[in-house]
């Protein structure tokens, strides 16, 4: 017996090689015409998977094209900071999707911690190399020119809460 299985881009390439054993975490979704299994590398991508799957608009396969363009990590990222341009980047999402997706799921992205993302993963370089400070910012609430600008001219070897303290002090004004 067979199975097809819808997988997102990053779990294709962790498989490995043709032939060798692979652990995949999976969805299934059945219907009245419909069994279609859909499988993850992580369970951080199965996770963020049934979170996109549950905001009206939001398909299988359109969750499954999110999740081939950018990582759950990042996609969290680009939710908790408004970013539309990297949610619309994947097949069949546009603008006003990506604005939805971000309303129904920011909520659930509050107190993120996002000082694991790669710099190199981040466009644009939201992050520098372990400024978190910025990413402390952007998880209030504040885009990431915002956050830059306000980390701006701050003493870097201050302790964290205090270069936050003044950042915030400074995009009060």
């Amino acid at each position: 017996m067979g199975y097809k299985l819808y997988a997102t881009l990053p779990t294709l390439s962790a498989l490995g090689e043709i032939g060798k054993p692979a652990k995949l975490y999976t969805y299934l979704r059945v219907g009245e015409d419909i069994f279609d299994l859909f499988g993850f590398a992580t369970q951080e991508e199965l996770s963020t998977f049934n979170m996109l799957i549950g905001v009206s608009g939001v398909g299988a396969k359109v969750a499954v094209a999110i999740l081939s363009t950018v990582s759950p990590s990042k996609f969290a990222l680009a939710v908790v900071t408004n970013d539309v341009n990297t949610i619309k980047q994947a097949s069949g999402v546009g603008p006003k999707l990506a604005q939805r997706i971000i309303l129904e799921l920011k909520d659930k992205f509050k107190g993120a911690d996002f000082s694991d993302i790669p710099g190199e993963e981040v466009v644009g370089g939201v992050f520098e190399s372990g400024n978190e400070a910025v990413s402390a910012l952007m998880v209030l609430g504040y885009s990431p020119q915002e956050a830059k600008r306000g980390v701006s001219g701050v003493d870097p070897s201050l302790e964290l809460e205090e270069v936050i303290k003044l950042a915030l002090k400074k995009l009060i004004r």
